[in-house]
């Protein structure tokens, strides 16, 4: 038997149309809800950052990660707040070109590919890999997640950040779970799904529905096509 693979799991909050973040990179507009902020400190101790752990009963954050990946605009909010080492508890990679060498402790500055570096980091021994953001880390190594796992807002922000800045390419995703919380966000978990094969893909909307949608300018979802 094969030694499994650790997985890349992308746990992140996100408004209703796809944003984690304002454009100018601020999330202070994502609401603290005491509901919310117990059942993730309990399930997910280990995606809070080190400092906030005494306030929130953190002892000994365990579970799956061992290791999380920033992009620079994640990571630097806690540089400009004096917080060289914002989540201490795990081994720490940042993602940047333009970033120093970190004298943090546990923390390195990766400059170079981003996807290379994941799959070679998968097929080392430890945990879990939590991606922590931001949108255009995430959209370079969408294709290696594993995991998915949004904190749904019910928030409609209109720009942002999105989940995942990359060109367009479906990348498919099986619901596996949900929470849903009285404060109105909702927990969702998603796993990585195989895409469809091309003759199941042909199958699933019969050539003759296709064409008459195509001479009425409609797409399988309705909606005009372009």
């Amino acid at each position: 038997m094969g030694v499994s693979l650790r997985k890349l799991v992308y746990y992140v909050a996100s408004t209703l149309d796809g944003f984690i973040a304002a454009p100018d990179g601020s999330y202070d507009f994502f609401p603290v809800e005491p509901d919310v902020t117990a059942h993730l400190a309990a399930g997910w101790p280990q995606a809070f950052p080190t400092f906030s752990h005494p306030q929130l009963g953190i002892d000994r954050p365990t579970g799956r990660f061992d290791t999380v990946l920033m992009g620079r605009a994640t990571y630097e909010p806690a540089l400009r707040a004096g917080i060289a080492s914002p989540y201490a508890h795990l081994r720490q990679y940042v993602f940047s070109r333009s970033l120093p060498p970190s004298t943090a402790p546990g923390l390195e500055v990766f400059a170079g590919d981003p996807v290379a570096f994941v799959r070679e980091l998968k097929g080392r021994p430890g945990g879990d890999i939590w991606l922590c953001g931001g949108g255009n880390l995430a959209g370079q190594l969408l294709p290696e997640v594993d995991e998915l796992v949004v904190k749904l807002h019910p928030i409609v922000a209109g720009s942002g950040i999105p989940l995942a800045a990359r060109g367009f390419e479906a990348h498919r995703f099986a619901l596996t779970g949900t929470r849903a919380f009285d404060s109105g966000l909702v927990l969702l978990h998603y796993v990585a799904a195989p895409a469809p094969s091309a003759p199941a893909a042909a199958l699933a909307t019969p050539a003759g529905a296709a064409a008459d949608g195509a001479a009425a300018g409609v797409t399988a979802e309705g909606a005009p096509g372009r």
